[in-house]
């Protein structure tokens, strides 16, 4: 499996390009979608083409949006067969905004979303975000084929709970990969604070106990991806603890393990699934987590 590089100093203004792009096409789904548990219903679903919503009602027809990494736009499929696209890589972020709208209604579909960023510093909105933003396809196609090389671990991952256990998806506000396990009680109230996401979102996700997992790509905060994890709420001791891969943030409060030390070593995707393993097994065990949630994964 090929596991690309990955570089936050050339890759960065793609990422963020790619980040708000994201963050359009999800707040087209959420103005659009009774809310589901968690959120679930809004995140982004991994495609062969890069990260598509769920499918989108309007008043009696079907539509979906994609990040398409391959023709490097984003993707509108309807439910009478029709197809359009808006660049990813032209003009400025508003320009990518006024396409998105007047391709939606150039279909007869809702264009009515929430114009302001999530969960991103100095937040500007869409429509008026004129910032240059260089978008290198190089750059996304090496994020797809990222995604394409975890996606197998994260799945087999997923495969081996039997409890309640969110998709694998892929959340716009903050840009990251994520499968979430769950040990079946209710969690203390989240005390929110999360910059950019209201605290009513943040504790209705964590309104049970989780041991979550992901893949964090940088996006609009220009940062080297990382995979991550972390327990809400954090058992005592967790912090304290030691994993055979990766090491403890302070700063993110989760255990961390590099993009680019998996993509170098020997075994990556054993090495990756040694961190997801390890670090849910810690939390099972620190937290008192229910036993037998655990199962070998079917083969396909």
């Amino acid at each position: 499996m090929h596991w690309p590089e990955l570089d936050a100093e050339s890759d960065g203004s793609t990422w963020a390009r790619l980040h708000l792009a994201s963050q359009m096409i999800g707040k087209v789904k959420l103005a659009n979608s009774p809310w589901t548990n968690h959120g679930w219903h809004i995140a982004l679903q991994p495609a062969a083409e890069g990260l598509a919503t769920l499918p989108i009602d309007a008043g009696g027809r079907r539509f979906t949006l994609a990040l398409d990494l391959c023709s490097h736009a984003i993707a509108l499929s309807t439910d009478n067969g029709a197809r359009d696209g808006v660049p990813l890589g032209e003009g400025t972020i508003a320009d990518m905004h006024d396409a998105l709208v007047a391709m939606l209604g150039r279909h007869g579909l809702p264009n009515d979303f929430n114009g302001m960023p999530n969960e991103v510093e100095d937040a500007v909105p869409f429509a008026s975000d004129d910032r240059p933003l260089p978008y290198d396809e190089n750059a996304a196609m090496r994020l797809r084929q990222a995604l394409v090389a975890m996606l197998p671990v994260f799945e087999r991952y997923r495969a081996g709970f039997i409890g309640k256990s969110s998709p694998l998806h892929f959340f716009w506000g903050s840009f990251d990969l994520a499968v979430t396990r769950f040990s079946g009680r209710e969690a203390p109230r989240h005390p929110g604070g999360i910059p950019g996401l209201p605290d009513r979102i943040t504790r209705e996700a964590y309104s049970h106990e989780v041991s979550s997992a992901g893949f964090w790509g940088g996006g609009a905060a220009g940062a080297d991806p990382i995979f991550y994890a972390y327990a809400y709420p954090s058992p005592e001791g967790y912090a304290d603890a030691s994993l055979s891969v990766g090491g403890w943030s302070d700063e993110l409060s989760e255990w961390v393990l590099p993009y680019a030390e998996v993509r170098g070593a020997d075994d990556p995707e054993g090495m990756l699934a040694a961190f997801l393993e390890e670090s849910y097994a810690l939390a099972a065990r620190l937290g008192g987590w229910p036993a037998g949630l655990l199962r070998a994964p079917v083969a396909p």
